[in-house]
């Protein structure tokens, strides 16, 4: 391989740009390959989470060969990383493995391996791009500092995530995708090769690079790396499943904690260190008022809960990434500092991605993070007149801490008794509790004991306690890999809770009132109407099915002679609708009833043709929109099962976003006669009372004409020439955000 000598001025900017154009690539792929796997996996939050984990696998493996190539001489640390990068390019084009998954898949099993084996070469072999060119460029500037290219590296990374959603989805479709990707590895290649050659090939040069002049690290230095790794990465992932959890499982959203989390980077490593030790001394502020707040949620306010949980994510990984880089090694120990970063992001992921979900039957790794992010986060005192108050000796400081956690416990006696008597977070006594909370953390900032006892009580007293006490009641809650469900209720009535949307609701006191389909499944909904039209469209012996079983509520409409099944994802929905006893819908309307477990669209696609009469789509999870449900091809497999004047249901009640242009668009595609219905309940139908939009589609002209017959609140569904059906090549949500419209 030959070599060159170049100007430094002209060293820098192509190492920056070879590292910026594979850190873009390597976090374009991401939200790319998720949404490639939507049609084959689901559209689950969790669906990304293990996404994420595979890829900090990846990333670990491919730090952890970086650092290996240490060993050897530079120049054959090239060689061998061109070849690996030829080797990769054999997975070209960039795409998932053409194969049909079964139809009870569980994606915590298929995604990692789909994944690995589609893109898992190519993931490593551009993932070992920022440690190994950041050590070429040290060796080849003769010893400038490299630490600020990896704040270029993560500049690249989030710039590939934000151009994503933004840019590369709204543009293209997958197969276009996937070219652009392929034409920019090809790109790498070439910077890589070039960078190449800038390394010199004396072998007194080399052998003396090859040799790190500065003491190891301890095991407690590397252990604090991984620590300080450890905690942004797995608090990325809960905020990750918040903010997703109620508005839809689309990159757009899946995107923004990461991109903040790698932004955090880029601030943290730059030269210019102004931004992050600012922002790093404001964290524990940040982390306190914000972190307690969002542990019990803002009730109604959705977008800012959204913003509030982004902002406490960045400011934590600055400060945690901020206090990694004051703790950095040598450049000649650079490749295992990496590693040991790499650690425990992975770690971060398995606790996050796997771990808690088995553990907690509710999200308590959120607050668990976030108390160790305050444990974490550097400390300073606000003003010098509180830095006078803990000075002097120990006792002084050790009156004050304990001064501090009796307030501390009094608040939280006082929410306590508050909730016990029924006066559950009433806003006079909230407004009390977070003025005092402000005050103790003035105080408490920049005394780290004092800090974490105001911390730790500020998750309990805004939201904690609830989360607790739900927890200790029996079958109150339950958490699978898709979310978490909560069972509430008193004499009258009791609901199923999955994020902060209501998926189900039966009335008590009576077998008529336990009876009743109630909220978006009334008599009056657009599929009340469909159900009890069924006979007359159907026969006495209609076929029916429905995408989401819910709490069950729809087999109150079942009759005698017809043939029902419902497609349900999760296990553990069938298990509260079934098996607790907790909701008796199924057990006195439909005993016994055929229900397959797996993501529907897989199952439906096996179904015999023409073997349903009615289907019915409502499987949202809280206001998530699995977009492969939403796609020409899922419609086109919903008509194939359906007989040809069988009748689909799509319910797209949602708080976030407007879905009547997909289907509109769908259902002008497909040739679907379609008509819509938003029923307003009045004051004579049973509490709760919930608006509903319901879309009724068929092949048939005359089906569709005698349901709308039955109510004139049938409109026409509204045209939207302007919009591009979604397909599973191509979609984006953009255009239906309603905050947006």
């Amino acid at each position: 391989m030959a070599s060159f000598a170049m100007p430094a001025r002209f060293a820098r900017p192509l190492f920056v740009a070879a590292i910026l154009a594979g850190s873009f690539l390597l976090f374009l792929v991401q939200p790319m390959v998720a949404r490639m796997a939507l049609p084959r996996l689901g559209g689950a939050p969790a669906v990304w989470n293990s996404a994420m984990l595979v890829y900090q696998a990846l990333l670990l493996g491919g730090y952890a060969y970086a650092h290996w190539l240490g060993r050897v001489t530079p120049r054959l640390q090239a060689a061998i990383h061109l070849a690996v990068l030829l080797v990769a390019a054999l997975w070209l084009p960039i795409g998932l493995m053409a194969m049909q998954l079964p139809a009870d898949a569980q994606p915590a099993i298929w995604v990692p391996w789909l994944l690995g084996a589609s893109i898992g070469p190519l993931f490593f072999a551009i993932s070992a791009q920022a440690p190994l060119l950041q050590r070429w460029f040290s060796i080849s500037s003769k010893g400038q500092d490299p630490y600020a290219l990896y704040a270029a590296s993560n500049f690249g990374s989030f710039g590939g995530l934000i151009a994503y959603p933004l840019l590369v989805e709204p543009g293209l479709a997958v197969h276009g995708q996937s070219a652009l990707w392929t034409a920019g590895y090809i790109l790498v290649v070439i910077l890589v090769a070039v960078c190449a050659m800038t390394l010199p090939k004396e072998k007194t040069t080399v052998v003396a690079t090859r040799v790190a002049a500065s003491p190891p690290p301890s095991l407690g230095r590397v252990a604090h790396w991984v620590l300080l790794a450890f905690v942004p990465s797995g608090l990325m992932l809960a905020t990750s499943t918040y903010i997703t959890t109620d508005v839809v499982a689309m990159p757009l959203l899946w995107v923004l904690p990461l991109g903040l989390y790698l932004l955090s980077f880029t601030i943290a490593f730059a030269t210019r260190r102004g931004p992050a030790d600012l922002l790093t001394r404001l964290a524990p502020i940040v982390i306190l008022l914000v972190g307690g707040i969002l542990v019990g949620g803002l009730q109604g306010k959705p977008y800012l809960n959204a913003v509030l949980a982004l902002l406490l994510l960045f400011m934590a990984s600055v400060a945690l990434h901020t206090t990694m880089y004051r703790v950095r090694p040598e450049p000649d120990r650079l490749t295992g500092f990496y590693l040991a970063m790499s650690v425990g992001g992975a770690l971060g992921g398995v606790f996050a991605a796997l771990i808690a979900p088995l553990v907690f039957d509710w999200t308590y790794e959120y607050p668990l993070l976030v108390l160790a992010s305050g444990i974490l986060v550097p400390q300073s005192f606000l003003i010098p007149e509180i830095g006078l108050l803990w000075s002097g000796n120990a006792q002084r400081r050790r009156i004050i801490t304990l001064a501090i956690a009796l307030v501390m416990a009094l608040l939280v006696l006082a929410v306590l008794n508050g909730a016990g008597a029924g006066m559950d977070d009433p806003r006079a006594l909230q407004g009390i509790v977070f003025v005092i909370m402000v005050a103790v953390g003035v105080i408490a900032i920049g005394a780290r004991t004092a800090f974490v006892i105001a911390l730790a009580g500020a998750l309990i007293v805004f939201g904690g306690y609830r989360s607790i006490r739900l927890s200790l009641e029996p079958g109150a809650r339950t958490r699978s890999y898709f979310g978490v469900y909560t069972v509430n209720g008193d004499a009258e009535l009791r609901t199923l809770q999955h994020g902060t949307t209501i998926h189900g609701t039966q009335l008590l006191g009576s077998v008529a009132r336990e009876r009743t389909p109630t909220a978006y499944y009334v008599g009056g909904a657009g599929v009340g109407q469909a159900m009890q039209a069924a006979p007359a469209l159907f026969g006495g012996h209609a076929r029916i099915g429905v995408v989401g079983l819910g709490a069950g509520t729809l087999a109150c409409y079942a009759r005698p002679g017809q043939s029902w099944r419902f497609y349900e994802i999760d296990p553990a929905v069938v298990h509260i609708a079934r098996d607790t006893g907790q909701f008796t819908f199924l057990r006195d309307c439909l005993p016994n009833p055929r229900i397959e477990i797996g993501d529907a669209r897989l199952n439906l696609a096996v179904e015999p043709a023409g073997s349903l009469d009615l289907l019915t789509l409502d499987a949202f999870s809280s206001d998530a929109v699995p977009m492969h449900l939403m796609t020409r091809e899922a419609f086109a497999t919903y008509g194939r099962v359906l007989a040809p004047n069988g009748l689909l249901l799509v319910h797209i009640s949602n708080k976030f976003l407007d879905l009547e242009p997909v289907v509109s668009a769908a259902a002008a595609a497909e040739g679907w006669h379609a008509a819509k219905l938003v029923y307003f309940p009045g004051r004579d139908v049973p509490e709760p009372r919930a608006v509903s939009f319901w879309i009724a589609m068929s092949h048939d002209p005359h089906t569709l004409a005698a349901l709308v017959a039955r109510d004139r609140s049938w409109k026409p569904l509204a045209r939207y020439p302007g919009f591009t059906p979604w397909t599973d090549d191509y979609s984006t949500i953009l255009p239906l955000v309603k905050a947006f419209r």
